[in-house]
């Protein structure tokens, strides 16, 4: 069974086991977050869309820990002023790894 889930303005596909990075989140490592699904499917059923459907899957992951990105670099350049800047940037990234995805009822 796989799950689309939202998860800092992004989607991810997502299944039992799986890790991925996403925005930095406030959450200590450890502690165990709440996705909001979009979409689940598999296990040959129908796949799950509509909102009232979707109130019922649980979608749960844990924080394994708090990372930063690749390093970006950004030139700004202007020709014949003799104007260069080089930045750069890091992204902060947080690594989840997905517990359960739980279709239930209410």
């Amino acid at each position: 069974m796989y799950a689309i889930v939202k998860a800092g303005g992004k989607q991810y596909r997502v299944e039992k086991g799986d890790s991925l990075l996403v925005d930095r989140m406030r959450e200590d490592e450890g502690a165990t977050v709440a996705l909001q699904p979009l979409l689940v499917a598999g296990d040959g059923d129908d796949p799950v869309f509509a909102a009232d459907d979707l109130g019922k899957v649980k979608v749960e992951a844990v924080v394994r820990g708090h990372e930063r990105g690749k390093k970006i670099h950004v030139l700004k350049f202007k020709p014949k002023r003799g104007y260069k800047k080089r930045m750069g940037a890091r992204a902060d990234l947080t690594r989840l790894e997905i517990s359960d995805i739980k279709r239930g009822s209410r």
